[in-house]
């Protein structure tokens, strides 16, 4: 499967494939038109308790990722239907965090490879 992780702020390239926002709610700062995404799946994103705990504070991470994930798992349709895309073309998991490192697009990329 081809599955990468990009900062929806960065400029969208050709070779981004299927362009997928992971975000719960909408970057802040960024016009919808400017986005150029292919699907928003807003439920896929942490949800909305876990994301004020979390509050992209590092060191609260590793608690973050165990979290998140079981969130994940509780969601195998969104997870497959994803999987089903990276299956036929690359997909870019789209967020709006800061930090690169440390956020759900790269918890829900590891899931989706460890799964494969």
């Amino acid at each position: 499967m081809d599955i990468h992780i990009k900062r929806i702020y960065e400029e969208p390239a050709k070779d981004d494939g299927y362009r997928l926002l992971v975000d719960r709610l909408w970057p802040r700062g960024m016009k919808k038109e400017d986005a150029h995404i292919d699907e928003w799946d807003k439920e896929i994103g942490p949800s909305t308790e876990l994301r004020k705990w979390f509050g992209h504070e590092p060191p609260k991470y590793p608690e973050f990722k165990k979290r998140y994930t079981k969130e994940l798992q509780a969601m195998p349709d969104h997870l497959d239907h994803i999987k089903a895309l990276a299956r036929k073309h690359r997909v870019t998991l789209l967020y709006g965090a800061k930090d690169e490192e440390h956020n759900q697009a790269v918890v829900l990329r590891e899931v989706l490879l460890e799964k494969a």
